[in-house]
């Protein structure tokens, strides 16, 4: 996940743009920290995602073959 510092920072921008407004140059930080958030999120729900088996109520494997395909990609 993203550092707490980077979150805090975001927080902080956010926080500066709905009550004084961001200058040129927060603005770019924001979107790039913004960037980096979403893509740490991304990697995060990717890598829970490959860990998932889908069972159903009979005990069977249900795991949609896209899922499985890739979780094979992944560890092997």
């Amino acid at each position: 996940m993203l550092a707490k510092h980077k979150l805090a920072r975001i927080n902080e921008l956010a926080k500066k743009a709905k009550t004084a407004g961001l200058s040129a140059e927060e603005v770019f930080e924001q979107a790039k920290l913004r960037r980096e958030y979403i893509q740490a999120f991304r990697k995060t729900m990717t890598d829970m995602l490959h860990s998932v088996t889908i069972i159903d109520p009979n005990g069977n494997d249900v795991t949609p073959k896209k899922l499985k395909e890739s979780q094979r990609r992944r560890f092997h």
